[in-house]
C-alpha cells in the first residue's frame, strides 16, 4: 500500500451507527489504505440527508450505481446476511462487521458467491487487532493448556437485532480460536430473566488436546463492559491482562487489511486459514445455540 493508487474504488457505507460512524470518519482522513477508497455515500434507513457533508443514496442507488464498487455493511446483525447478497449479486466487493450472518450455512452460501463473482468478501474482527490479544498471543505461545475460562459482561443486546448470544460474542469465540486452536462443544446452557433483560450464557468446551476452557456471556442493566479471563498452563497462570495501552484505529487496521485484500496482496493460504478460522467460529455458535434451545 505504500505505492501511489492507479484507481480508487467507490464505496458506501450501509448503516451509520456506532461501527458505520467511525468507518465513515476513517475514509475521509488522510490514510494510506483512505487514499485507495473513495465515500460515494451512505445508505441508513432513516432519513438523514448528509452527515458531515456525505449524502444519503437510496441502496437501489448503491447497487446499481458504477461508481459504488465496495460496500461496507454496518448495521445490526440480523440484516447482514440480506445486505451481503444484494451487494455480491450487483457485483460489489463487501466488507462486513462480524458476525457475517447468523447461520453457518448463510455464511457458506455467500463466500461461494463471492468466488463465483469474482468478489473480496470480509469479515471484520477488530478484536484480533487489540493490544490485549496481541499480549495474550505472546504469553500462550509454546505453553499446554490445562484449563481456562473468559468472562464477558455488558449491558442488555436485543436478541431480534444482534442475534443470539453465542453470535453477538462471536468476538470472544474468536479469541478462544485464535489462542488455542479449534475448539468442539461440550455443553451450553442459558439463564434468562427477559422481564429483567437478564441473560447468562455458559458454554464448555474443550480444545483439540482435551483441555476444558469455559466461556461465559453476562448482559443485564447494570453490568459494565468488562472481560475476565483466567488460562492455567503447565508453566504457570495468566489472571486478567493488565493494561497494555489504548487500543487506537482498529477499525482502520481493519480497512488496511481489507485493502490489500482488494488489491490481491493476501496470499491463498492465508485466506484460507481465515476463511476456515471464521466459518469454525459460525459454526460452533450455531452448536451453542441449537444446544441450549434444545434444552429449554
Amino acid at each position: 500500500m505504500n505505492t501511489f493508487p492507479k484507481r480508487k474504488f467507490g464505496v458506501v457505507v450501509v448503516g451509520v451507527g456506532r461501527a458505520g460512524s467511525v468507518r465513515m470518519r476513517d475514509l475521509r482522513n488522510p490514510h494510506p489504505s483512505s487514499a485507495f477508497l473513495n465515500l460515494i455515500g451512505f445508505v441508513s434507513r432513516r432519513e438523514l440527508g448528509s452527515i458531515d457533508g456525505v449524502q444519503q443514496i437510496s441502496l437501489e442507488d448503491a447497487l446499481s450505481s458504477q461508481e459504488v464498487e465496495v460496500a461496507y455493511i454496518c448495521s445490526e446483525s440480523s440484516s447482514h446476511e440480506d445486505y451481503i447478497r444484494q451487494f455480491l449479486n450487483a457485483g460489489k466487493h463487501v466488507l462486513v462487521e462480524y458476525p457475517m450472518t447468523l447461520s453457518l450455512a448463510a455464511a457458506q452460501e455467500l463466500w461461494e458467491l463471492a468466488e463465483q463473482k469474482g468478489k473480496v468478501l470480509h469479515e471484520e474482527h477488530v478484536e484480533l487487532l487489540m493490544e490485549e490479544f496481541a499480549f495474550l498471543k505472546k504469553e500462550v505461545v509454546g505453553k499446554d493448556l490445562l484449563k481456562g475460562s473468559l468472562l464477558f459482561t455488558a449491558g442488555p443486546l436485543e436478541e431480534e437485532r444482534f442475534g443470539f448470544p453465542a453470535f453477538s460474542g462471536i468476538s470472544r469465540l474468536t479469541w478462544l480460536v485464535s489462542l488455542f486452536g479449534e475448539l468442539s462443544l461440550v455443553s451450553a446452557t442459558l439463564e434468562e430473566r427477559k422481564e429483567d433483560q437478564y441473560m447468562k450464557m455458559t458454554v464448555c468446551l474443550e480444545t483439540e488436546k482435551k483441555s476444558p476452557l469455559s466461556w461465559i456471556e453476562e448482559k443485564g442493566p447494570g453490568l459494565k463492559r468488562n472481560r475476565y479471563l483466567s488460562f492455567h498452563f503447565k508453566s504457570g497462570s495468566l489472571e486478567n491482562v493488565p493494561n497494555v495501552g489504548v487500543n487506537k484505529n482498529i477499525f482502520l487496521k481493519d480497512q488496511n487489511i481489507f485493502v490489500q485484500k482488494l488489491l490481491g496482496q493476501f496470499s491463498e493460504k492465508e485466506l484460507a486459514a481465515e476463511k476456515k478460522r471464521i466459518l469454525h467460529c459460525l459454526g460452533l455458535a450455531e452448536e451453542i445455540q441449537k444446544y441450549c434451545c434444545s434444552r429449554k
